[in-house]
């Protein structure tokens, strides 16, 4: 087990404000690989008062030298892709060849990106009379999931530090209650008892579930409802297309959906139509460059490319 007891405030490790740990779980035996610092509100508070310290020289820095920087990140990134993808897959139960291809190149990709759009980033532009400027915001505060506890920092941090805004980051500590979850589902579809336990034959330890598919879903239910960060699917019958876009967006969140369909243009037609921010027409491939975010619950802004460049920049029109 690996034991860390400092965090990273105003470029320098120093100790945490509270002895209080988090303990990190392998995935595959349910061992404490880890213990990291809980951290506080005094440290976030160290982290902020550092970060608004630091904004007025970041923000000034040239952009190329900005540039400079997040390039350099990246390849930090990929000269550690091993060892990060060995300790990710041991934490979240990936496979090692995608934690290397999703949880390490996803990152080193939103550095580079984040790169090339702040070298070649247009931040003036005359309109009429008006010079409209694009500045950094300030202090940005960023909380990351913990599914792909990387590359969402990355997608935040890449980003704002291009755009030149300083960050304060928090991991959450809240993960998507799976069990729980399913032990519901299970007894609202009325399963018989023991028909199904969620773990893989023969395993008896590590957090596995068995990749599960549900028939007879109606739309209100949990299953139908919810977010499940596991191998679980549903099927729910419709009537017609509008019948399954009616369902498609029937629900609290719209991060993210797909289309399938023989006529491509018919898809995205009905893609169109869906209340939800990435939709796959007939399985196309995920594109880290395009921006990223949802609908409704499933929040607000965009991540990404120039989209999520612009997301940590205000707007300044000055009349001449």
């Amino acid at each position: 087990m690996t034991k860390y007891d400092m965090i990273y405030i105003n470029g320098k490790w120093v100790a945490a404000s509270s002895q209080d740990t988090i303990q990190v779980f392998d995935s595959t035996d349910e061992s404490v690989m880890a213990t990291i610092p809980a951290g506080t509100a005094k440290d976030v508070d160290a982290a902020a008062k550092a970060a608004h310290a630091a904004f007025e020289a970041w923000a000034a820095l040239d952009k190329q030298e900005r540039a400079k920087y997040m390039s350099r990140i990246g390849d930090g990134l990929a000269a550690r892709m091993d060892e990060i993808a060995t300790a990710i897959s041991r934490e979240t139960g990936m496979s090692k060849m995608l934690s290397q291809l999703v949880q390490v190149g996803l990152p080193i990709n939103s550095f580079k990106q984040a790169s090339a759009i702040a070298e070649s980033y247009v931040y003036e532009k005359e309109v009429g009379s008006s010079l409209v400027v694009r500045e950094p915001i300030g202090v940005v505060g960023c909380i990351t999931p913990w599914n792909y506890p990387l590359h969402q920092i990355a997608a935040k941090v890449a980003f704002a530090m291009a755009a030149g805004c300083t960050v304060v980051l928090k991991p959450s500590e809240v993960a998507p209650l799976d069990a729980f979850m399913l032990a519901e589902i299970i007894d609202e579809i009325g399963l018989p008892a023991g028909v199904f336990n969620g773990v893989p034959e023969g395993v008896t330890k590590g957090y596995y579930v068995k990749p599960t598919v549900f028939s007879g879903v109606t739309e209100n239910m949990t299953i139908a409802r919810e977010e499940i960060f596991g191998p679980v699917l549903s099927i729910m019958a419709y009537n017609d297309i509008d019948d399954a876009v009616r369902i498609a967006n029937s629900t609290d969140y719209g991060l993210a959906g797909g289309v399938w369909m023989a006529d491509k243009d018919k898809a995205t037609a009905v893609a169109r139509r869906m209340r939800t921010g990435q939709v796959e027409v007939n399985g196309g491939a995920f594109n880290p460059n395009a921006p990223f975010g949802g609908y409704k619950q499933s929040g607000n802004g965009r991540e990404y490319g120039e989209y999520g460049f612009e997301e940590f920049l205000e707007i300044k029109s000055m009349q001449r």
